[in-house]
């Protein structure tokens, strides 16, 4: 009998010292590191026209929500505001990120072609450019697609160009983080 206490307590004893050692697992913290929140702005549209700038970023957001679906570790969240290519504002991506908890930041612009004399008769074709940007306001890359010189496309629609130039671009996008090894995030693609 005093053989099975001295055994119970003894393996009470490993039991409880071996459970202290071992830390407790943080699983919002685990998630929190395989999944990233990419934010993107609204792009900037030129020839600046408020009749085209809604259906191409319709048109923008539905190809970057389909490119960045098939990548599970990572959220795209769409920021109704635009950020002028040109001039980016590093605060603003600061704040935004901050806010958003997110960990990189899409400036991105549309250009259409023009064609012709008229103020309203521009191409089909575009150019898709994005910058990249990381919480702490660090550009890490910028990319653009031309869809006329990348497909040679003449026919099709605006939404279709626009949407095949979004695709591009963010596979450029990748390409050039895994060349740069700048951000972990080109690895991970």
């Amino acid at each position: 009998m005093m053989n099975h206490l001295y055994l119970f307590a003894l393996g009470t004893f490993f039991l409880f010292t071996g459970c202290q050692s071992l830390p407790a697992q943080n699983i919002s913290a685990q998630k929190d590191l395989k999944n990233q929140n990419i934010i993107y702005f609204n792009p900037e549209v030129f020839p600046d026209i408020d009749e085209i700038k809604e259906p191409t970023n319709t048109a923008f957001y539905a190809a970057v929500s389909e490119r960045v679906a098939s990548f599970k570790n990572y959220n795209v969240l769409r920021v109704d505001t635009s950020v002028p290519f040109d001039n980016v504002d590093l605060d603003v991506i600061k704040e935004y990120c901050k806010n958003n908890n997110a960990q990189l930041a899409v400036v991105p612009k549309v250009k259409y072609f023009k064609v012709g004399v008229g103020k309203y008769v521009f191409s089909n074709q575009v150019i898709i450019s994005m910058k990249l940007y990381d919480s702490m306001g660090n550009f890490l890359t910028e990319t653009d697609y031309d869809t006329y010189k990348k497909n040679a496309r003449i026919l099709g629609s605006a939404e279709n160009s626009i949407k095949i130039g979004a695709i591009g671009a963010l596979t450029n996008l990748g390409k050039s983080l895994k060349k740069s090894k700048t951000y972990s995030i080109a690895a991970e693609n």
